[in-house]
């Protein structure tokens, strides 16, 4: 039963992340001297606050699943 919701976690967890913005692209900028945008506070608004709180509960749901797993 935990091996079938851990698997179907795992596969909503790949989706979230492909849905995410790219946020390389900032870091990126440092090499080729584009950091003026680096230390803003920028704030998730909307949906992708959605997906980012999404990806932070799947990513516990997870870690715990996993563990339960492990020491079982």
């Amino acid at each position: 039963m935990l091996e079938t919701i851990l698997l179907i976690i795992s596969v909503l967890i790949i989706a979230v992340v492909l849905l995410q913005s790219n946020k390389a692209s900032d870091a990126g900028q440092i090499i080729t001297g584009g950091n003026e945008a680096l230390f803003q506070n920028m704030k998730e608004r909307g949906f992708e606050l959605f997906i980012s709180r999404l990806t932070l509960i799947l990513g516990i749901l997870f870690f715990v699943i996993s563990l339960i797993l492990y020491l079982k």
